[in-house]
Parts: structure tokens; C-alpha cells; sequence
């Protein structure tokens, strides 16, 4: 089993940023994947960013050139830095992990951007 964390979630002003972090535990050497996913009211759950072991980070296009997904082995985190953020990213963030049979997901963290 894996566990994760998110934190880093919050109220922001349109244009400034934010850095979400997930803590994972567990059988975390099994994970081959890690990535952001999030959802807005009324809105289906829909892919933010996700990084493979060994490979390169992919984005949606809303985020591309203003989010950056990275991931610490040494630290078993995986990292979401928002810039130039925008009133539509607003939404709950969710971190998720994945290995050859399951996927994890943590409990989610609200970001809101607005004046």
C-alpha cells in the first residue's frame, strides 16, 4: 500500500503562485508514476501534470509553460510549483501514484485563485 499527502494548497491572488507538495509512505519503490490531477465544482477530475520514473514530465495544455511537476526520490515527494496562476486553476488538487496494478490518490488539496 501507498500513502500520500498534499499540502501547500491555498488562497491566491490571479498571477501569483503556489507550491503543492505530496509526502508519499508505504511501498513507495513500486511507484513508477506520479502526477496532479484536480477538479473544479461541477467539472469532471481532468489531468494536470504526471512525471514517469526515468522520463519526462507531461502537462495539460491549460498549465504548460506556468506549472512545473517535479519529484525528490531521495525525499519519496513529488512536487507541483503554479505560476501565473489564473481564476479557472482553481480547484482541488489531488496527487496521485502509480505502479503496475493500482493507482493511489490522496485526500486532495483546494487551491482558489481570486482578487
Amino acid at each position: 500500500q501507498v500513502q500520500l499527502v498534499e499540502s501547500g494548497g491555498g488562497l491566491v491572488q490571479p498571477g501569483g503562485s503556489l507550491r503543492l507538495s505530496c509526502a508519499a509512505s508505504g511501498s513507495i519503490f513500486r511507484l513508477n508514476a506520479m502526477g496532479w490531477y484536480r477538479q473544479a465544482p461541477g467539472k469532471e477530475r481532468e489531468l494536470v501534470a504526471r512525471i514517469f520514473s526515468g522520463g519526462s514530465p507531461s502537462y495539460a495544455d491549460s498549465v504548460e509553460g506556468r506549472f512545473t511537476i517535479s519529484r525528490d526520490y531521495a525525499k519519496n515527494a513529488a512536487y507541483l510549483q503554479m505560476n501565473s496562476l489564473r481564476t479557472e486553476d482553481t480547484a482541488i488538487y489531488y496527487c496521485y501514484g502509480g505502479d503496475t496494478c493500482s493507482v493511489y490518490w490522496g485526500q486532495g488539496t483546494q487551491v482558489t485563485v481570486s482578487t
